[in-house]
This record gives C-alpha cells, sequence and structure tokens, in this order.
C-alpha cells in the first residue's frame, strides 16, 4: 500500500514478538507536539486528505475548524491521554480550553440531534471530571445525557442514532457504534442517582445484542425498530460491504462496546457476546492482524485495511482480559491484543509528522461514498493511543 511518501510494502508486513512501547509512544506524543501548533484553539477534520489533517471546513454557520459533528472530541480526548502519559502542563491546558467548547456546544443545542454525543462528552467533559473534578465539564456532561435521552424511544427500548426523530428515513434506526455512546448515560446516573439514564442504556444494549448480533456472531452495521409498536425490523449496513456481510469497525465497536456496558452492568451476556464476536473478529484476520474494511474480504485482497477497526479492537480486547480468570483463554485474548498492536505500531503508525499529522495510517470512514479511504482518522488516532496508555498502565481509570 503507497500513499504519498508513506509506503508499507506488503512483503514485509510480519511483527516481531516484542513490541517496542516507548517508540510507539514517543513517536504518538511527537506528532501530538506538532499538531498542537495547528490546532490549539480548533478542530481538525475527520480523516486526512493524503495523510495531512486539515481544520475542519466551514460550514453553514460554522467557522473553519469550529466544534460540529461527531468526531471533534477524540482530538481532546487525545491531548487528555497525552498528559496522563507525561504529566505536562501543555496537554493539560490544550483540552481544558476545550471545555468551554463543548460547554457551549451543549448549552446552544449546536449539532446535537445524535446518538454521538456520548463519544462526544465522554471524552471532553467525563474525561476531565475525573481527572481534575472541573465542574464546568461534569456540568455539560449531565446536560449531554439527558440531551441524549431525548432520542430513546421507550417502546422499541433504543436510542435513535441518527436524524430528526421524526424523520421517517431515520426514526427507529439505530447501528453498533451506540454501544460506546451508553457510557455516558451510565455514569449520569452514578452521578445524579436517578436511574432512568441507567436504564435506557440497558435497555437499548440489551436490543442490540437480541437483534444486531446474528447467529454467526457478526453484528448488523444499523437497524431499525417500529417505535410505535417496539416491533424489530430488520438489518442493514450503511458502511459495510453488505447488508449481510460483516463490517470491520461495527464488529470492533460490538467487541468494546459490549464490554463497557458490562463493566457498568455486570450482564453476563455482554461478557459472553463481546467473546463471541471477538473470536469472529479475531478468526477473519489477515496474516498482519490488521483487518481489511469488512472481514468478508480475506488475505491476499486488494481491498484497503481499517487500521481504525484494529485500534478499537485492542482496545476491547484489553478491556475483555480484565474480566476474565486467569488462564489459556484469557492469555489468548492478550496474545491476540499484543500482535494487532504490535502490527499497528510497526506497520500503520506515521512517526513522521513532517510526512503525515496523523497517528496512525491505512484507516477507511466510509468505502462506499469513498471518504476517508485509505486516510488517518481522528477516532483511530485516538483508539490506537488508548491502546498505548493501556498498555503502559494497566489500571488506567477508563474515559467511557
Amino acid at each position: 500500500m503507497e500513499q504519498g511518501n508513506i509506503t508499507i510494502d506488503s512483503t514485509t508486513k510480519q511483527n516481531s514478538p516484542k513490541l517496542d512501547l516507548d517508540r510507539a509512544i514517543q513517536c504518538a506524543l511527537a506528532t501530538i507536539d506538532s499538531n498542537l501548533v495547528t490546532f490549539a484553539d480548533t478542530f481538525p477534520n475527520d480523516t486526512t486528505v493524503n495523510n495531512i489533517y486539515y481544520p475542519r471546513p466551514a460550514r453553514g454557520n460554522f467557522a473553519e475548524g469550529s466544534n460540529y459533528e461527531w468526531t471533534t472530541s477524540f482530538w481532546t480526548g487525545m491531548l487528555w491521554l497525552a498528559y496522563e502519559l507525561t504529566g505536562s502542563a501543555k496537554y493539560r491546558q490544550a483540552a481544558e480550553r476545550h471545555i468551554l467548547s463543548f460547554a457551549e456546544r451543549i448549552e446552544q443545542k449546536i449539532d446535537v440531534d445524535t446518538h454521538d454525543l456520548g463519544f462526544l462528552y465522554s471524552l471532553a467533559c467525563v474525561a476531565p471530571w475525573r481527572l481534575t473534578g472541573d465542574e464546568q465539564a461534569r456540568g455539560a456532561a449531565l446536560l449531554a445525557a439527558n440531551q441524549l435521552m431525548t432520542r430513546y424511544h421507550e417502546k422499541a427500548g433504543i436510542i435513535q442514532a441518527w436524524g430528526d426523530l421524526n424523520d421517517p428515513a431515520q426514526r427507529g434506526r439505530t447501528i453498533v457504534d451506540s454501544l460506546l455512546n451508553m457510557p455516558l448515560l451510565y455514569w449520569a446516573s452514578e452521578m445524579t442517582g436517578d436511574s432512568r439514564f441507567a436504564t435506557a442504556a440497558y435497555h437499548h444494549a440489551m436490543q442490540v445484542h437480541t437483534h444486531m448480533i446474528r447467529p454467526d456472531n457478526t453484528t448488523y452495521h444499523t437497524f431499525y425498530w417500529d417505535t410505535e409498536s417496539g416491533e424489530p425490523l430488520y438489518g442493514r449496513t450503511a458502511q459495510g460491504y453488505a447488508d449481510d456481510s460483516c463490517w470491520a469497525r461495527g464488529q470492533a465497536w460490538s467487541i468494546y462496546g459490549f464490554l463497557l456496558n458490562y463493566r457498568y452492568t455486570r450482564d453476563a451476556t455482554f461478557l459472553e457476546t463481546a467473546r463471541k464476536t471477538a473470536d469472529y473478529y479475531l478468526a477473519n484476520l489477515p496474516e498482519d492482524h490488521v483487518a481489511y474494511w469488512d472481514l468478508v474480504f480475506k488475505e491476499g485482497s486488494q481491498e484497503e485495511r481499517d487500521s481504525s477497526a484494529a485500534a478499537i479492537a485492542v482496545c476491547g480486547l484489553l478491556e475483555m482480559v480484565q474480566w476474565l480468570p486467569d488462564g489459556p483463554e484469557r492469555q489468548r485474548y492478550e496474545t491476540a491484543a499484543r500482535k494487532m498492536l504490535t502490527s499497528l505500531a510497526q506497520n500503520y503508525a506515521a512517526c513522521d509528522p513532517a510526512a503525515s499529522n496523523a497517528l496512525l495510517l491505512h484507516s477507511v470512514y466510509d468505502k462506499n461514498t469513498n471518504r476517508g479511504v485509505d486516510e488517518g482518522t481522528l477516532w483511530g488516532d485516538y483508539f490506537y493511543l488508548e491502546a498505548l496508555v493501556r498498555t503502559r498502565h494497566q489500571n488506567w481509570q477508563l474515559y467511557w
């Protein structure tokens, strides 16, 4: 694979048995330092273009670099991770400047009609609350949790993913990514003592388990419910190869997402489902342990990899081993995570801010619309750095 000045020779994609964790972290921090100059008080776009992040484009009433859409918090989250790795005030100060932007966004209800409030506010506001006790961040995250609850369809027991709640094309639709948005609601119940947040999150996650995991342990990307009767309708894909294929990032979301829901509920159903979806994911990887963008593609395919799916999966596997007893199964998942992370660090990490300001190359946002294909992605960068932090600090306190 080749893009810009950065090349991966497929003949040399072999993992050494050892991850050079210090070097991987140093490379990531060097790129973050470079981006601090460009994006001190603004936000990069969702993906790179020719391996370079540019400011989020001006759109409508949004100026260039504004805080809109679902990925801005991944940049903020990287700053908090860098702060935890180093203790350096420059990262904390930069991340803290984002709190006001996220507080204004939720207070003024700017682009908040989305389930991705969980992604946005877990990383941008719950993280600083956990790390520093920032009260403005706590208040903004609670407002976001309340806004997220407006998307809950009680009869269907699901939180709608996208769009206006009355849009017939989107009403009653959820997506597998949503599992990562539930921790915000569990956290809100912990903060307020109000069980309705956690109850909605639990019902939603159980509906995803019941209807979006197919008999072969693959995932639908999206699924529809009748919000009047509560009846499940049908599954589809938006970003996978086909409705009945297994979109790699969706499968990775399910691994990590069910484990996060298990962390809060201790419902063994979620742990078992995470294991089953992980087993399918691991059984369908190419030799270098980094998936093609859909798991329907096998070794030797000319399709693009999705390194961001691998980074998410690593975080999920590292979370899983915390909940399994010592033994061969736990070791199997830990070994798989280490191999995947080693391959990312050796074969997919940029490590040259002059050539690319992404941490991780060769992701795919949406192949079907040719969006962010074989590029860096903000979420790929974030989860790669989270995986490195988890590996360095095994007792790391999650932001989720």
